[in-house]
C-alpha cells in the first residue's frame, strides 16, 4: 500500500493526476466492510505496517476474506496470529500462507530478506515457554528485525544466562519470555543497559495462577528499564521491541 500512495503522489508531482482526484483516492475505503469485520486499509499509513489478524475466534472463511481484502488494497505482507494448523491447513488450499505451527503464526507472502543491523534478544525462561518465544521472533523477523534466540536460561541454573552476557549487552533491546514466579525479567534487567520487554507466560503450576503470578512479579520489578506486556503476548512484545530495534535504522 504504501508503494501505491508514494506512485500516487509522485503522479501529482508531475502533474498526470490533479490534486482534487488524488485527494478523493487518498479518502476512499479507509476501511472495507465485510458484514463480520471492518478491515482497516489505512493503518500501514498510519503505523507502517499492516492491521494483523487476531485468528482465534474466527473461522478459516473469516480470516480469508480478511486476507483477500488487504491483499486486494496492495499489501504484500500480513500476520494471523493464534493460527492453529486446521485453519491453516484450509487457508494454505488458496492462499499463499506459510504456517509457523509451534508460533500457531501464519504468515502471508514472504519474509523480508533485509535486516536490521541491530538485533533483538528473545530469552526464554524454559523450553515450555517457546510457543511464546516463537510468535515474539517470527513476528519480530516478518517486520525485518535480527532476531537471536537464548532459550532455556532460567534463574532455576542462573549461570547459563550469564554465559549469555555478551550476546545480551549487544542487543538493542531485549525480550524477556518467563512462567512460574517470572523472576528472569528483573534479573536481565539488572545485568543490562538496554530496554527489557518482559511477557509473563501462563506456564507454572496452581499458584502460577495463568501467568498473573509472573506478572505481579514483572510489574514489580526493581530493576530499571523493565516494561510488561500482557500473559502470552509475544505478538505485543514483538511489535514494541520493533520500533525500538528500528530506532536509528536507514
Amino acid at each position: 500500500m504504501m508503494q501505491a500512495i508514494r506512485q500516487l503522489l509522485e503522479s501529482v508531482q508531475e502533474g498526470t493526476i490533479d490534486v482534487d482526484t488524488a485527494l478523493l483516492t487518498l479518502k476512499q475505503q479507509p476501511f472495507k466492510d465485510l458484514g463480520y469485520a471492518h478491515v482497516d486499509l489505512h493503518r500501514t499509513v498510519r503505523q507502517g505496517v499492516p492491521e494483523v489478524i487476531y485468528g482465534e475466534g474466527k473461522t478459516a472463511e473469516q480470516i480469508h476474506g480478511i486476507v483477500q481484502s488487504m491483499m486486494d488494497n496492495h499489501m504484500e505482507r500480513l500476520l494471523i496470529t493464534r493460527l492453529d494448523v486446521d485453519k491453516a491447513n484450509v487457508l494454505q488450499e488458496t492462499l499463499p500462507i506459510t504456517y509457523y505451527e509451534v508460533a500457531h503464526l501464519g504468515v502471508v507472502g514472504t519474509m523480508p530478506k533485509q535486516r536490521t543491523s541491530s538485533y533483538i534478544a528473545i530469552v526464554t525462561g524454559g523450553t515450555s515457554d517457546m510457543v511464546v518465544a516463537e510468535e515474539c521472533a517470527i513476528t519480530s523477523e516478518c517486520y525485518g528485525n535480527d532476531v537471536h534466540r537464548i532459550y532455556d536460561v532460567g534463574v532455576a541454573g542462573i549461570h547459563r544466562i550469564l554465559h549469555y552476557m555478551d550476546e545480551l549487552m549487544g542487543a538493542k533491546v531485549i525480550v524477556v519470555i518467563a512462567g512460574m514466579e517470572g523472576a528472569l525479567a528483573s534479573v536481565v534487567g539488572g545485568l543490562v543497559d538496554v530496554p527489557v520487554i518482559a511477557v509473563p507466560t501462563s506456564v507454572g503450576y496452581g499458584t502460577a495462577f495463568g501467568g498473573v503470578t509472573a506478572l505481579l512479579s514483572m510489574l514489580n520489578s526493581c530493576a530499571s528499564g523493565v516494561s510488561v506486556v500482557n500473559i502470552d503476548n509475544g505478538f505485543g512484545a514483538a511489535y514494541l521491541a520493533n520500533m525500538i530495534n528500528h530506532i536509528g535504522e536507514i
